[in-house]
């Protein structure tokens, strides 16, 4: 069984009705339907020339985490796709060697200190007798000498303290942004060296878009610097922050590299997906808009219903542009500015529909 699509079935019960009624409504008179039909009239508006170019988006924060000590993994807190927040452990390397290391590092700062306080101690006592001409020169300068010697092993003791530190630092690897795990590159129990990789992962919340944009559309494009983004299947643009043009072509494509920074939390948005991009390149050109809910689709047939000076519809064949932010659209040709068209489609199909039927009475 075939299902009537819902307008048309409205058109019927509305023309019988009119059908049931047709003796009180003389052959001369326009059905009142047709004189309330609610309309706009089509404006004329400016838009700025624009040429579209494909872009995909990309993460500004996308990074892999290395170990930077040697150690075997000990911990694992989060696999690939996972969410980890910011300052969040990610992973564990074991760290005995490390404490050692401290506690040694420890041992021989103690011990340059308390060497130092002696070295100090020797040299004021020195200093004192030699200030009475009781020892040598030799003997003061000995001293002076030995504290000065003191003095260095103790701020060598402190470095290494503090490089024993970083060293067991290193064994905890903390998350420096939220983010999502793309890739983990190691197994539990894994001996790890500097510089092996242990996870990769992005922020969803700070993303960019990069277009390839050719030569012969750079200059207006650097000249007007704006620019729109648009996901796939809407026409509400994102917001953009700022522009980045790269000072160089690409010998082998002859296109210019161009950064779109979005704005922070952009939704449903993810790198690797392909958006579209416009970008303003001259000067602004009137064009015709009619609101969207006007516009009604037949099978093939895109048009509005333009209602005349008394009222009456009729279905006219227009050819749209793009959708603009005031849920209106752009109409390329069939339309003059200034012409009313009727805001309810459907409506206007019934009222065409009633004034046929009382014509032909």
């Amino acid at each position: 069984m075939k299902v009537l699509p819902q307008w048309l079935l409205v058109v019927g019960l509305s023309l019988l009705a009119a059908c049931g009624e047709q003796e009180s409504v003389p052959a001369t008179q326009t059905p009142t339907t047709a004189a309330t039909l609610a309309t706009a009239p089509a404006k004329a508006v400016t838009s700025p020339d624009m040429q579209y170019l494909d872009g995909h988006v990309e993460a500004v924060n996308k990074s892999t985490m290395s170990a930077q000590t040697s150690g075997v993994i000990e911990k694992l807190y989060y696999d690939v796709d996972d969410f980890v927040e910011q300052g969040k452990v990610i992973a564990r390397i074991k760290s005995k060697n490390q404490q050692a290391g401290v506690q040694q590092a420890q041992a021989s700062l103690d011990e340059a200190q308390a060497r130092y306080v002696e070295a100090q101690a020797d040299f004021k006592r020195i200093s004192e007798i030699y200030a009475k001409r009781l020892i040598p020169k030799a003997e003061y300068d000995a001293a002076a000498a030995g504290l000065k010697a003191a003095e260095a092993r103790l701020d060598a003791s402190k470095a290494q303290t503090t490089q024993a530190g970083e060293q067991l630092g290193y064994t905890t690897l903390i998350a420096p942004y939220g983010g999502i795990v793309t890739q983990r590159h190691v197994e539990l129990g894994e001996t790890v060296n500097p510089g092996t990789p242990i996870m990769s992962g992005i922020s969803l919340d700070q993303l960019r878009v990069v277009v390839d944009v050719p030569q012969r559309l750079i200059v207006p494009i650097r000249k007007e610097k704006t620019a729109i983004v648009l996901q796939d299947g809407s026409s509400k643009p994102l917001s953009v922050k700022n522009l980045t043009f790269f000072p160089y072509a690409d010998p082998k494509t002859n296109t210019f590299k161009v950064r779109i920074e979005l704005a922070d939390g952009t939704p449903d948005l993810f790198p690797g997906m392909f958006v579209k991009v416009g970008f303003v390149t001259g000067a602004q050109q009137s064009i015709v808009s009619v609101p969207e809910s006007a516009v009604v689709v037949r099978s093939e047939v895109i048009g509005v219903y333009v209602v005349d000076e008394q009222g009456k519809p009729a279905l006219r064949q227009i050819r749209l542009g793009r959708k603009l932010d005031d849920n209106s659209i752009s109409v390329l040709a069939g339309l003059d500015a200034g012409e009313k068209v009727a805001l309810d489609p459907v409506q206007a199909a019934i009222s065409l529909k009633q004034a046929a039927g009382v014509s032909h009475e």
